[in-house]
């Protein structure tokens, strides 16, 4: 089967751990695993989140005062580069040595009309005091939103997913029988100028709708959403909540996910598995091949009358 994996945040850094350059490390090598048990049987191409990795580097670049923060597309690139360095690393240590990879950084274009740039909604980077973001706000322009009372974070647009510029790319790797880490972050967002030119923008891409738009022009069987969470839940937080462990589109579609978290997860897995044959799967890490295999997770599929 070609399976697309969309490793969440939790594949880099879990909740509470410390951002160094060897946390990271050691939480890739523990997804390297989980895929490389996947690649022996399977083709497998690999897209990655990147937020903690960009809100570093928007810190980073914060502490230096003689030049104008660096624009999303560009700190993107950055993370997504350090990133696809670590999962390709470990996954040629994780499998044998004759494994061909690549990583290929991936830019997506967006529409330019896009509503989400009429309305910025995505948080990233570091969290500013009343007075830091209100210089902020006056020196770059930048929308901001107060998250708790005192504490505010710079908001982004986050623009549907519609074209991969790389596509043929990735196809002509992928069909050579090469491990592909692609599409990491949502891609690096771009649009169109006014002279038909790519230019980047400040954007951010969900990455679970990017790996879902990834995985429907490479024709994969199989689209994993891999996380910290066991399953996709009804009534989540709720005294009867419940594991969903089969549906289909129009099940999921009749429920309400929270759009900050399992939500662009529920929409990306409904989209890839509304037609044909695909199934797509939604779980953690650890349990890849057991989701693959409808032994654990949750898997969404059209179902034939």
């Amino acid at each position: 089967m070609r399976v697309v994996v969309a490793l969440g945040g939790n594949a880099l850094l879990r909740r509470g751990e410390p951002m160094t350059a060897e946390v990271q490390r050691a939480n890739v090598r523990k997804a390297a695993a989980a895929l490389a048990d996947l690649a022996r049987d399977h083709t497998v191409v690999v897209a990655h989140g990147n937020g903690p990795q960009v809100g570093l580097l928007a810190l980073q670049a914060a502490a230096y005062k003689d030049v104008a923060p660096y624009p999303l597309d560009i700190l993107g690139a950055e993370s997504v580069g350090m990133i696809g360095y670590l999962v390709e690393q470990e996954l040629a240590n994780a499998l044998p040595a004759d494994t061909r990879l690549a990583t290929l950084l991936t830019q997506i274009e967006v529409e330019r009309d896009d509503p989400a740039f009429a309305r910025p909604q995505k948080p990233i980077g570091p969290v500013y005091d009343d007075a830091e973001a209100a210089r902020a706000r006056s020196a770059h322009g930048w929308p901001m939103v107060e998250e708790v009372k005192g504490r505010w974070r710079r908001v982004v647009p986050s623009p549907l997913p519609k074209r991969i510029t790389q596509i043929g790319a990735i196809r002509l790797l992928v069909d050579a029988g090469v491990i592909v880490v692609c599409a990491g972050g949502g891609g690096i967002p771009v649009i169109r100028n006014q002279d038909g030119e790519l230019e980047g923008i400040e954007a951010v891409i969900d990455k679970d709708r990017a790996a879902g738009l990834l995985a429907g022009q490479l024709d994969a069987d199989a689209f994993l959403m891999l996380t910290d969470v066991e399953a996709v839940y009804e009534g989540w937080g709720t005294p009867g909540q419940r594991a969903i462990r089969e549906a289909t589109p129009a099940m999921l579609s009749a429920l309400s996910f929270q759009a900050g978290s399992m939500g662009p997860k529920v929409e990306a897995a409904c989209a890839f598995a509304a037609t044909g044959g695909r199934v797509a799967g939604i779980g953690r890490l650890e349990d890849a091949r057991a989701i693959l295999e409808g032994e654990a997770g949750t898997r969404v599929r059209k179902m034939e009358p």
